[in-house]
């Protein structure tokens, strides 16, 4: 069974930086797009970030070029730096992909989340 596990979320002051990692494992054959969600309390959840199999990035409108995204296919692996943080950036943040197991089985999976805080 594939799954995510995301790490490195914590409490920073504004202005400050965190690197959100997430690995994948299983039965994995192939990655596909790579995505950062977020969830702020009573809000939707929302796409922060997406890199595709060919290492094109998009980013959410309010990244404004504070965060980065990338991949390492050989790890199963993808990160999100974040920079430059403010209190509105504080949520549940997931990591999300495409992936084909193996079995050749495609399927859309979700990490369950890391709780990102910034506060003074």
């Amino acid at each position: 069974q594939v799954q995510l596990v995301e790490s490195g979320g914590g409490l920073v002051q504004p202005g400050g930086s965190l690197r959100l990692s997430c690995f994948a494992s299983g039965p994995i054959s192939m990655l596909g797009n790579v995505r950062w969600y977020r969830q702020a309390p009573r809000k939707q959840r929302e796409l922060v970030a997406e890199i595709t199999t060919g290492g094109r990035t998009n980013y959410a409108d309010f990244v404004k070029g504070r965060f980065a995204i990338s991949r390492d296919d050989a790890k199963h692996s993808m990160s999100l730096e974040l920079a430059m943080l403010e209190p509105d950036d504080t949520a549940v943040y997931y990591c999300n992909c495409d992936a084909v197991t193996i079995g050749g089985i495609p399927a859309e999976y979700w990490g369950h989340g890391t709780q990102v805080t910034v506060s003074s």
